[in-house]
């Protein structure tokens, strides 16, 4: 009981994702899905307060 309304909320993102047309770089996912390292990377990606990026103040 009370499974309704997260399971149309389920419904609805998966129709979305399913009929919506996403902009999807494929040959980046492809080079992702087989382990190859990226080329290049966008700085505006980074997350400063990811492990490994933490900078401690000073």
């Amino acid at each position: 009981m009370g499974r309704g309304r997260a399971k149309a909320k389920q419904t609805k993102v998966a129709r979305d994702l399913k009929y919506n047309a996403q902009d999807m770089d494929l040959d980046r996912l492809a080079k992702e899905l087989h382990g190859e390292a990226p080329t290049s990377r966008d700085r505006e990606d980074d997350d400063p307060f990811a492990e490994g990026n933490y900078i401690p103040r000073a």
